[in-house]
């Protein structure tokens, strides 16, 4: 008769319709030195169960995650390093062959002034080229809006 039950409870556990007491009374039933033989296979699985529930996990968790670095901003960072550095570079090889002594403060103010238009046409073309990102952002804020529409249409198709 108790193998019968045994054997029910297997069935019902195999489908998961056992209730906690069920369940329990399969882990006495095994962890007996005597069990059928033909239900020898699912010894190891409720001893597994009976020893694994003493289990504990003893190591701390950390609260807190790690933060990520923005490399975004650093390459940006990087990439106008390097353009000031060619910028200076090339604009300091061409003030050595223009420089002389100015005797005449007058000649000297004008020639800083020349310099600093240069400076100034020089950031001005690479901002131009950097006016193309709003575009960017135009065009991403309508695809992204094409993602809102696509899971308004799966909503509505469900």
């Amino acid at each position: 008769m108790e193998l019968n039950n045994i054997e029910n409870l297997l069935e019902k556990y195999e489908n998961g319709e056992t209730s906690l007491k069920e369940e329990q009374e399969l882990k006495n039933y095994f962890s007996q030195e005597t069990v059928a033989a033909h239900l020898e296979m699912y010894k190891p699985m409720f001893t597994y169960f009976t020893v694994n529930q003493n289990e504990t996990f003893t190591k701390t968790v950390p609260l807190k995650s790690k933060k990520t670095i923005s490399y975004k901003w650093i390459s940006v960072a990087a990439v106008a390093v390097l353009l000031l550095g060619v910028f200076f570079n090339t604009s300091i090889l061409q003030q050595e062959d223009d420089l002389g002594t100015f005797d005449d403060p007058m000649m000297a103010y004008n020639e800083v002034v020349k310099s600093l238009e240069l400076i100034s046409n020089s950031i001005n073309k690479g901002t131009e080229k950097l006016s193309y990102l709003g575009q960017i952002d135009s065009g991403m804020s309508k695809v992204t809006y094409l993602d809102e529409m696509e899971n308004k249409t799966k909503i509505i198709f469900k």
